[in-house]
């Protein structure tokens, strides 16, 4: 498989006292890159929060977003607490013994002490035993978009190298009479600056430049570069800067290709080539 850089997860986990919800955003970078935006409450599980990431992703600039949403009160569950609320009957008992003036406490004031009234709560042990299943199912719906994107990129790029390979099929065959076209050109311009000269010396020259312009060696080296590329994108994984190196080899032999063109279809070929290459360069960029 390829897998893009490029992609987006959002999973949410209901508890009790309320909601937990995780986003991952990733896009494309040299290496990895983890960035968190978390309420300060989860602060203390950033490490085990980075280790897991960096466990499934190798390449990309990913940030994570996680938040807890708590309930609100008509949703929250209340259970009174009945160890405290026996607690202060007593003391308002012993109270109204020891001030017999004093007003006996009533159901309201009990039920606005502090602790008596329980909503539910999780600790920072049960959000760390929440968060990190939560990131796990949330890392493998990135993987499933990332690797999405990287088939589309990996047709893409097939579809180029397809193009690439047609374009030097193509060209290929006609070399030998383009370069011969050519070395009567010259041969021609030679006996009419040399006049009667040196038959052996226009020879010379014309043999010397037809070496220089010979761009068979480049074509085919073009054609082992994008075979090479086609395996590589066959096989999957992190390919990423495998087919960047790739492109620099590419991109080379057509500029050599270029450079040594004497004839206007090895110019127009070139052209075409380094159009493509700079599509495939751009595309890559995304490729972890």
């Amino acid at each position: 498989m390829i897998y893009s850089m490029t992609g987006f997860a959002a999973v949410t986990q209901e508890l009790e006292p309320g909601s937990l919800s995780l986003e991952l955003r990733s896009v494309n970078s040299r290496y990895l890159e983890t960035h968190f935006r978390l309420d300060e409450s989860f602060r203390a599980l950033e490490p085990a929060l980075r280790e897991m990431i960096s466990g499934a992703l190798s390449r990309g600039k990913v940030e994570c977003r996680l938040n807890f949403t708590a309930r609100s009160a008509g949703q929250t569950s209340l259970r009174l607490n009945t160890v405290l609320a026996d607690q202060l009957a007593e003391l308002g008992r012993s109270l109204q013994e020891l001030l017999t003036h004093g007003q006996p406490l009533g159901v309201a004031d009990l039920l606005r002490w502090p602790g008596v009234i329980e909503g539910e709560s999780v600790g920072m042990e049960g959000l760390q035993e929440a968060c990190l299943p939560l990131l796990r199912r949330g890392l493998d719906e990135l993987s499933a978009t990332r690797q999405r994107e990287g088939e589309k990129l990996k047709t893409f790029l097939l579809q180029r190298v397809g193009q690439m390979d047609t374009l030097v099929a193509d060209v290929l065959p006609h070399i030998p009479r383009l370069i011969a076209a050519y070395q009567e050109k010259l041969a021609a311009r030679l006996k009419e600056v040399m006049g009667t000269g040196d038959d052996d010396r226009i020879r010379q020259e014309i043999a010397l430049f037809a070496q220089k312009i010979d761009v068979d060696e480049e074509l085919s080296r073009l054609q082992t570069h994008l075979t090479e590329m086609r395996r590589i994108l066959e096989k999957g994984g992190a390919v990423g800067k495998r087919l960047d190196f790739l492109m620099q080899e590419l991109n080379r032999e057509a500029n050599t290709l270029g450079s040594k063109s004497a004839a206007s279809e090895t110019t127009q070929t070139a052209m075409e080539l380094k159009v493509l290459i700079e599509q495939m360069r751009e595309q890559i960029q995304n490729i972890e």
